[in-house]
């Protein structure tokens, strides 16, 4: 049953690489300010979700009736996956410029639900102090810089950034991957950029 949550939670995830498609190839990275206004906007109506099931428990219990299939234990009481996800777009697109943008949020959809199909199905290696496997970060790995290459990303540049979001993927860190994985990629490509 855990297996079959996570692979349908990943599945479902993989939908979010429309938001960073959406900006490259509907919107256009020249109107930057209304990525970043239509984000802001999606971000405040999951908060706006967010406090009234922590506040009202018929609609906590509704919620969990239609999206308990797909969330976690721990995201009773805190944010959702979503919420985040949203949050680091917003950061991604207002603060960095938008290829790098484009690829951190790529990634997080990208290398994110490969870990998890990879690790839950065929991990077999297990990192010390977690369940996270080899087998699961090298598919984010080799995911994320395919992806990049694939879109003539330059290849240091791409392998940085893959390298980066394979790292804060494998981390345990009391960070939620949906913020830690786009935000990580994106700093360490806006820093490689600098040199190559």
């Amino acid at each position: 049953m855990i297996h079959l949550k996570e692979t349908l939670r990943k599945s479902i995830h993989i939908g979010s690489l429309s938001i960073p498609l959406f900006y490259r190839y509907v919107l256009g990275f020249e109107h930057r300010d209304w990525m970043s206004y239509l984000l802001l906007a999606a971000f405040m109506v999951c908060m706006v979700v967010e406090f009234h099931r922590f506040w009202q428990k018929s609609f906590r219990k509704t919620f969990w009736k239609i999206f308990g299939i797909v969330l976690r234990k721990h995201e009773v009481r805190d944010f959702t996956g979503a919420t985040y996800l949203l949050f680091s777009a917003m950061i991604c697109v207002t603060f960095f410029e938008p290829e790098v943008a484009f690829f951190a949020m790529s990634f997080l959809s990208i290398g994110d639900t490969f870990a998890a199909l990879v690790g839950i199905n065929l991990g077999k290696r297990k990192f010390r102090g977690g369940n996270k496997s080899l087998e699961g970060s090298l598919a984010c790995f080799l995911s994320c810089f395919v992806y990049a290459l694939a879109f003539k990303l330059n290849p240091i540049t791409a392998f940085t950034g893959a390298l980066a979001a394979t790292a804060s993927e494998v981390a345990n860190l009391p960070i939620d991957d949906n913020l830690e994985m786009p935000l990580a990629s994106a700093l360490v490509m806006s820093i490689t950029r600098i040199f190559v």
